[in-house]
């Protein structure tokens, strides 16, 4: 007598290699949707904690709920019949991704937190949910012997974790250095939907009956996915050029035929006059200006290192007011500095060199007293190195000064000007003489604004940077002494332990 009290023989079972070629590229695809999230949602609601919290967790909540969801109907429908068709859902939903974030990211712009996760749970949440579906699916497939559960669940789960540190390893090294968010995102969704495709044929090829094979159905996914495609075809793309870190847009001042405006994550960031390298539009750049206008004799040269350079605007402009300075400039961004070298004029030389990479990792190998002059201007409106905030990095520039040089740091603050007092208390940590050159009505916490802080071990010439402070925009007010020390109070300083600057700027206006 036969009995088959210990087994489920499932006809429609796949062949290993194919279960596991599905584990392994559903995983890896929800890791692939994760990495390029952030870069998605940045352009809209920065590059932040938060950001990359949301991102993270919305990822790990689609997984969680995309398994779960794909256990309970494995149980009570055929789980081959819904392989195909979740594989394909998976890449419509993938493809819509680009069309969801560029319109809903319109609406949500901003960095505050609610619309921050909600554009992470319109951009993430389906497409990876789907994925996460799929393993289930294909685990009841091969349990056609309970006696081998625990092998059967233990490989596919060895290989979907595989899957996904494969595609972390591959889009954060390789894919997203040589491709577009674009192209990553639906060279994904025709890759799911491919599989999708052989999938289907290879089951209604096994098993004809296969309820799954219907043709009406398959043409309504297939006409499903191409909406899909030509949504995101259409989708309007607020990048001219997509760097490893930025979304980067060059725009022409309508006022000003020469000036060009440097958009990096949709935040002005940098103003260039591609005719008269001394214009400086901005305000910070005018305040930054004045405290390199007094360190040295007019027209001496200086050696200069500035950490951080968008558009270059200083650097350019200390080498046409100061001839013979060594500009050295840290950038992160590679692509950035193509897109100046070809849309805003950088030349560089013997007098204005870059070095690519993190800035705090090429300082520390600068040498020690070799500098008159660091300028810090790399903090955007909704992204901030928080490594380049703490008193460890300010210690560093400390060394690399010379004796009786200056460091002049550019930060971006809400009316609550807590990050501005922090950074203050900070700086005032390392460097015996600090001053904050702000807006009047940002001191008193009644609007968002561009913060410099000046920071030095010997007096500043601050008299004449008051006094050259008078013509530029904004009226800015100078506060130094005891006054900044007042208005410091018992703001924190940052560490490399503790350095919660995101948590800081919490209350940007929209």
């Amino acid at each position: 007598m036969s009995t088959s009290a210990g087994r489920d023989h499932t006809p429609s079972a796949l062949p290993g290699w194919l279960a596991a070629a599905l584990v392994f590229l559903s995983s890896g695809a929800v890791l692939v949707l994760e990495i390029v999230g952030l870069r998605l949602v940045g352009p809209y609601v920065g590059v932040t904690l938060q950001t990359s919290s949301a991102v993270i967790g919305v990822a790990l909540a689609a997984i969680a709920y995309g398994a779960w969801t794909g256990g309970w109907l494995a149980d009570r429908l055929d789980a081959a019949a819904l392989l195909a068709p979740t594989l394909l859902l998976a890449a419509v939903a993938t493809a819509v991704v680009l069309p969801i974030v560029r319109y809903a990211g319109v609406a949500l712009r901003g960095g505050d937190p609610g619309n921050v996760l909600l554009l992470t749970i319109l951009v993430l949440f389906l497409p990876a949910a789907l994925l996460a579906g799929v393993t289930p699916l294909v685990v009841k497939l091969q349990l056609a012997d309970l006696k081998q559960t625990g092998r059967v669940v233990g490989r596919l789960s060895g290989i979907g974790t595989l899957g996904g540190i494969t595609a972390t390893l591959i889009t954060g090294f390789v894919l997203v250095a040589a491709l577009s968010t674009s192209v990553i995102v639906l060279s994904l969704a025709g890759a799911l939907a491919a599989t999708a495709g052989l999938l289907w044929t290879y089951l209604n090829r096994i098993h004809r009956a296969w309820p799954g094979g219907s043709p009406r159905l398959r043409a309504v996914l297939i006409a499903v996915g191409l909406t899909g495609g030509w949504l995101a075809a259409i989708a309007p793309d607020p990048c001219d050029v997509e760097t490893a870190y930025h979304c980067a847009t060059v725009t022409t001042d309508s006022q000003r035929p020469a000036g060009r405006v440097l958009w990096l994550n949709s935040a002005r960031h940098s103003y260039v006059d591609l005719n008269e390298p001394t214009h400086l539009e901005f305000a910070y750049a005018q305040w930054m200006a004045a405290l390199v206008d007094t360190m040295a004799p007019v027209g001496a040269p200086l050696g200069v290192l500035h950490l951080g350079g968008g558009g270059f605007t200083l650097p350019k402009y200390l080498a046409a007011t100061r001839p013979g300075s060594d500009n050295l400039v840290l950038e992160l961004d590679a692509g950035v500095v193509e897109l100046d070298r070809s849309q805003l004029g950088l030349r560089t030389g013997p007098q204005l060199r870059v070095t690519t990479g993190d800035a705090r990792v090429n300082l520390a190998a600068l040498p020690t007293d070799s500098r008159d002059l660091v300028i810090g201007d790399a903090f955007g409106h909704l992204s901030v190195p928080w490594h380049l905030t703490t008193r460890e990095l300010a210690e560093d520039v400390q060394r690399v000064l010379r004796p009786g040089g200056a460091y002049a740091l550019n930060l971006i603050d809400g009316p609550a000007g807590a990050f501005a007092r922090a950074e203050s208390a900070t700086l005032a940590a390392v460097f015996d003489t600090v001053a904050l050159i702000a807006p009047a009505d940002s001191l008193a916490g009644n609007s968002g604004s561009n913060w410099v802080l000046l920071a030095a071990d010997a007096p500043l010439p601050l008299a004449e940077v008051q006094a050259r402070l008078a013509g530029s925009d904004r009226t800015p007010q100078l506060v130094t002494g005891p006054a900044l020390a007042e208005f410091t109070a018992d703001a924190q300083v940052l560490t490399d332990d503790h350095a919660p600057v995101d948590q800081l700027l919490t209350g940007w206006p929209e």
